[in-house]
C-alpha cells in the first residue's frame, strides 16, 4: 500500500522565482482573504454553519516578510478572495499567475505519512495541501491541527494585515459550533 502524501509549498523560493519586474509589483498588492474560502458557503451543512458562525476576512500583503528571516514569501493562497484595488479580471489573471508560480515542481515537496509521522512547517512561509487521494487506502487519517497565536503579516511596505470582519484570534479565541 502507498502511504498517502502531504504536498508542502516553499513561498520564499516561489516569490524568488518571480523576476524583478513582477516581484516590484507584487510587493505593493494586497488581497483580501476570507476563513473558508473565496466565497461563504451557504446552506445549512454543519461546514457552512462553522465557517459562517466564525467568519473572518482580513487583507493580507500578497508578500509578506517573515520576522525572524526577513525573507520575502508570497503569501498563502489557500483562502484568497481577490487582489484588492483592481479590477476582477485583473485580479482573477494575477492570482492565476501567482498560483501557477507556487505549484511549481520545484518549489514542492511530498511528504510520505507512515505510522507515527510528525510533521509541522512555518505557515509564514509555507503553504500546504492535504492529500486527496486517500479514499480507495483502507487508512484512518487522523489531524491534529494547533494554531499558534503570533504575529501579525507584514507586507514590504511595512504595513501590517487589517481584519475587515470577524474576531482576532487570541488565546481566549473559541470556535464556535451551532446546535
Amino acid at each position: 500500500m502507498t502511504a498517502p502524501a502531504q504536498t508542502a509549498i516553499d513561498l520564499v523560493a516561489a516569490y524568488e522565482g518571480l523576476s524583478a519586474p513582477v516581484r516590484a509589483f507584487v510587493d505593493t498588492l494586497r488581497a483580501e482573504h476570507r476563513y473558508g474560502g473565496a466565497e461563504r458557503p451557504t446552506g445549512d451543512s454543519e461546514y457552512a454553519r462553522r465557517i459562517n458562525d466564525n467568519l473572518l476576512v482580513a487583507v493580507h500583503p500578497v508578500v509578506r516578510v517573515h520576522p525572524e528571516t526577513g525573507e520575502r514569501a508570497l503569501f498563502n493562497p489557500g483562502f484568497t478572495s481577490h487582489i484588492v484595488d483592481v479590477t476582477p479580471r485583473e485580479s482573477r489573471a494575477i492570482l492565476d499567475l501567482l498560483y501557477g508560480e507556487i505549484t511549481r515542481p520545484e518549489y514542492t515537496v511530498r511528504f510520505r505519512w507512515e505510522p507515527g509521522s510528525v510533521a509541522f512547517w512555518d505557515n509564514r512561509a509555507t503553504a500546504h495541501l492535504a492529500p486527496r487521494d486517500i479514499e480507495h487506502l483502507d487508512v484512518e487519517r487522523r489531524l491534529h491541527r494547533v494554531t499558534l497565536i503570533g504575529d501579525f503579516p507584514v507586507g514590504p511596505d511595512g504595513r501590517e494585515s487589517e481584519l475587515i470582519a470577524g474576531r482576532p484570534f487570541t488565546a481566549e479565541h473559541k470556535v464556535v459550533v451551532s446546535a
